[in-house]
């Protein structure tokens, strides 16, 4: 199959929140996605743009993103790159695309000066794990991952204790 991978445009947006969906769905995480086509629009493209995207496509339609953005690393003195998603819709899988995309990233994370390239996946994901490490991605398991939802990060801005 031919690919063509593009950084996203204005009017790719919708194809990509579409997509966005679909992994959603797949990680038994449809209940979270808030992003809207205005909220992608203005970390895409807005003043101080938050995160970069590609897309891939086979002819017209679309087969797949990735998202990124640039984070800092203090042990290293410089930016990193972070992969938040990359996505190949199934019918597309198995062709070298999700490898592609990944390889587009590293490239604009070389050309950026960055240290490090990292991502997450969800633990049950093997197939996924096995794929990274086969790019030679290592698994920092002695690192846990902690968020805050808008409503926690408030919480912790305001001083106020948290509210489970």
């Amino acid at each position: 199959m031919d690919f063509t991978i593009s950084p996203v445009t204005p009017a790719d947006v919708p194809e990509v929140l579409e997509q966005i969906r679909e992994l959603a769905r797949f990680e038994k995480l449809e209940h979270e996605v808030q992003s809207t086509v205005e909220l992608l629009n203005q970390a895409f493209f807005g003043e101080g743009a938050a995160a970069g995207a590609l897309i891939a496509r086979q002819g017209a339609v679309a087969a797949g993103y990735a998202i990124y953005f640039f984070t800092f690393s203090t042990f290293v003195g410089r930016r990193g790159i972070w992969l938040e998603d990359v996505y190949v819709r199934p019918q597309y899988r198995r062709h070298g695309l999700g490898r592609t995309l990944i390889e587009q990233v590293a490239r604009i994370g070389v050309s950026r000066g960055c240290g490090r390239f990292e991502w997450v996946a969800l633990n049950w994901n093997k197939t996924a794990l096995d794929f990274y490490e086969k790019l030679g991605a290592v698994r920092l398991d002695d690192w846990v991952i902690l968020r805050l939802d808008s409503k926690g990060l408030r919480q912790v801005a305001d001083g106020l204790p948290p509210t489970r």
